[in-house]
This record gives C-alpha cells, sequence and structure tokens, in this order.
C-alpha cells in the first residue's frame, strides 16, 4: 500500500521533489496527497500523472485533511524548523531539506522536538544516499591509499546574478532580524561539505574541534559566494572545503580522500570514484543511489536504517553556526572579478584553480596566495 506524502514548497527546488515522487508514486511506493504552497499551483505545475492533490496555504490544516504519513519539508531555510516541529507534533514523519536550519540552536530546537515526539527525519542530503559514500569508506578502512592525511572538496559553480532575486531571502544573512544564512558552503554546495564529512566518519556535532574560515563575495549580496572552510576533527584531519558560485569554466563538485599512499576521487552528483594509488593504474568505479524520499519509506514500512539523520548532520551544523557567527562576508575588490556579457554572471579571475588548489593542498585562498582573501589570522 502507498504511503500519502505532502510537499510543502512545491516551487524552486520543489519541482524537483514534485518530479521525484511522481518516480516513486508510478512505482506504487507513495502518493502524493496534498501541497502546501502560498499561491496554489497551476495544474500545468503540476507533472502529469499526479492527479489533483489537495492544496493549502496551511499546512498543519493540509496535515489534518490529508491524513498524510510524511511531508517533505522545502521551504525557505528559516521555516525549516517550525514547519517541521508542526509535522511532528502531529506524528507525521519526516524529508527535511537541507540545510536543516540556519543555526545551531534552531538545529538543535528541530531535532530535539522531533526526538521527543517519536518521528522520524530524514535530512535531504541526496549524496548520503549514494553507495560510494560506503565503498569509500571501504577502500580506506582497508588501507588502499595507506594512511588518511586529510580530505579536500571543490565546488566550482556559476549562478547568474537573477540567482539572488529569485526569492526575497536569496544571498541574505539574515531577514527582518531572522538568521537565513544562504551562502555557497551552507546551501547550494552544501553537500560538498556533509560529504567530505561523511568520508571523514565525522558527522556528529562532537566530531569537529575547529573552524576556519575564509567568507568573500564578488556579488552585490549579504551572504558569501566565494569561500573556503578548514575543518579540524575529533581524529585530528584537516577538511578544506573550497567553493564558489563565480567560476569561469563549472564543473562537477568533487571530494578528495588524501592518503599517505594514494588519494580517492568521489564526484558525488554523478556516483563516480576514481581510485589513484601507489604502484597501481588508476581504476574508476561508478555507483548507485538510494533515493532518502524512498528509503525514509523502506524505514517506516520494513525497518530499513534510516541514512540521514538529524545527529549524523550535526557536524555540518557547527560549520553553518560558526558561517553564521562570522563576520559579514568581504566583498572582493573590483579588479578581482568581471561581469560575462550576455550571461548575466559575475566571475572571479582564477577562482576555478584556487578551488582546485585547495582541495588538493587542504588550504585556505589566503594560504594560497589569493591576494583578495583575509589573512589566516582573520579567518573564524
Amino acid at each position: 500500500m502507498s504511503t500519502d506524502i505532502v510537499l510543502a514548497g512545491a516551487r524552486g527546488h520543489g519541482r524537483w521533489h514534485l518530479d521525484n515522487i511522481r518516480r516513486l508514486q508510478d512505482k506504487g511506493i507513495v502518493r502524493l496527497a496534498g501541497i502546501c504552497e502560498l499561491t496554489p499551483l497551476a495544474a500545468d505545475e503540476i507533472p502529469e500523472g499526479l492527479g489533483t492533490p489537495e492544496q493549502s496555504a496551511d499546512f498543519g490544516a493540509l496535515l489534518d485533511s490529508t491524513g498524510a504519513r510524511i511531508a517533505v519539508i522545502c521551504t525557505p531555510i528559516p521555516t525549516h524548523t517550525d514547519l517541521a516541529l508542526t509535522a511532528a507534533r502531529k506524528g507525521v514523519h519526516l524529508l527535511l531539506e537541507k540545510p536543516p536550519a540556519p543555526s545551531y540552536a534552531e538545529f538543535r530546537r528541530m531535532a530535539d522536538g522531533v526526538a521527543e515526539a517519536g518521528v522520524v527525519c530524514q535530512i535531504g542530503f541526496q549524496s548520503l544516499g549514494s553507495h560510494a559514500v560506503s565503498a569509500v569508506r571501504q577502500m580506506v578502512a582497508e588501507g588502499a591509499i595507506g594512511e588518511v592525511v586529510g580530505i579536500g572538496g571543490a565546488g566550482a559553480w556559476a549562478r547568474p546574478e537573477s540567482y539572488y532575486r529569485r526569492a526575497p531571502w536569496a544571498g541574505k544573512r539574515r531577514l527582518n532580524g531572522v538568521d537565513v544564512i544562504d551562502g555557497v558552503l551552507t546551501n547550494p554546495l552544501a553537500h560538498a561539505v556533509a560529504t567530505a564529512l561523511a568520508l571523514d566518519g565525522s558527522t556528529r556535532a562532537e566530531d569537529v574541534t575547529d573552524i576556519e574560515l575564509e567568507l568573500l563575495r564578488a556579488n552585490d549580496i549579504e551572504s558569501d559566494d566565494t569561500s573556503c572552510v578548514r575543518v579540524t576533527t575529533a581524529q585530528d584531519r584537516p577538511i578544506t572545503v573550497a567553493a564558489t558560485l563565480c567560476a569561469e569554466d563549472p564543473d562537477d563538485p568533487y571530494v578528495v580522500v588524501h592518503g599517505t599512499s594514494g588519494r580517492i576521487t568521489f564526484w558525488y552528483k554523478q556516483d563516480r570514484v576514481l581510485l589513484q594509488r601507489a604502484d597501481h593504474g588508476p581504476q574508476e568505479y561508478e555507483y548507485g543511489r538510494t533515493d532518502l524520499l524512498e528509503n525514509l519509506v523502506d524505514h517506516l514500512t520494513d525497518g530499513a536504517e534510516l541514512l540521514v539523520t538529524p545527529d549524523a548532520t550535526g557536524a555540518f551544523m557547527r560549520v553553518v553556526e560558526a558561517i553564521r557567527l562570522a563576520p559579514d562576508p568581504s566583498p572582493l575588490p573590483d579588479g578581482a572579478w568581471h561581469l560575462i556579457p550576455g550571461e548575466d554572471r559575475r566571475v572571479v579571475d582564477g577562482i576555478d584553480g584556487l578551488v582546485a588548489a585547495a582541495a588538493d593542498t587542504l588550504a585556505l585562498y589566503s594560504e594560497l596566495g589569493a591576494t583578495w582573501a583575509l589573512p589566516k589570522e582573520e579567518s573564524t
């Protein structure tokens, strides 16, 4: 029997969830019972085959009237905690989009409230559903690349200036006095941070011992669009993730595990892994992926292990909190970026190479000689 679902937030990234729910509905796993949007979706905005789900701007009322067992929450970041707790108090289980909250306090309020209500919550880091994650960790455990010395992450993406006009909260650190923290490391390339932490086995809040940040922006926004972070874990290993939305030549993001006798590169959007080690030729692997909504349904119906619990995102939320508490991102000098005519996007000169070098060397931008980066001693 299929599981009834309500989707809160069906536009923007929510369209991906609509398509995914349609895929699972075709398999008889779920049924879209309701859509919560401030403005109802028109018929042509609902994928064919999903029928006519009930629509309402009142999330709680919609959960009551549909009797849904699961809610997928894909709404603006500052609304996550309150909506999650509304569902939890009604006994409704959750798939909550990343980042789960804009502050560590809001994250704890959500996670504790969900636990107290006795419902389960899956956090929407889709990359952590990749079978490559456990495969890479197995390679590391078997000593394929010797001792792990650190993990790097690289995300060189491009977004037009219009990206920051898509919603009132886009590119904001705060809105109307409420935390948003919509920066490159916390939202569009949050997967790079979360995946690097997962490969290190450092996913809980207590696994993080130190965080260094360099937060910068080329665009005329409050938040950061070109940043790097170095997390030191309880295993005393550095995890450095460099990311930008101002790439010259955008490419797929990746995470690389550095060992004393080799390295493993994981392109997490492709589920593709490259193993390079001394005295061996390169070996490439492709893996499957478990959909997180399907995993949540399987957990509720068959007892399958839940893949991304709130506690498994505690370390990521420590990074979000450090970014929230950091000084506002520094604007890059005018000479450090240029606007591409006809593409409505700003490009930071040389950033692609810097992002790759940071992942390769585990160094921050300032340590790589970027003249516009904050000196290391000013990092947070």
